[in-house]
């Protein structure tokens, strides 16, 4: 089995393959565990009031904080996997 930033990264190649667009939710949750994964906790300023996109990106990212990065890749991957990538 190779390991986790391998399949991390291989997910995040797969993720671009997908046969149909998930909703906004999944999209949501692939992103801020990406960020999580990759970045780690959520950093810099909160996008403006009238950025809707990017503050549900925000917020989104926001609610993982604590969680290890490779907790978030692993999850990243599992969802990935369950959406047929």
């Amino acid at each position: 089995m190779a390991d986790l930033k391998t399949q991390f990264a291989q997910a995040a190649e797969d993720v671009k393959k997908l046969a149909e667009r998930p909703d906004n939710d999944t999209l949501l949750k692939l992103y801020a565990l990406y960020k999580q994964g990759a970045e780690g906790d959520v950093s810099g300023p909160k996008p403006g009031f009238f950025d809707f996109v990017g503050t549900a990106k925000y917020e989104a990212w926001a609610k993982l904080k604590g969680t290890s990065a490779d907790e978030a890749m692993k999850k990243y991957v599992e969802l990935v996997r369950k959406l047929g990538a």
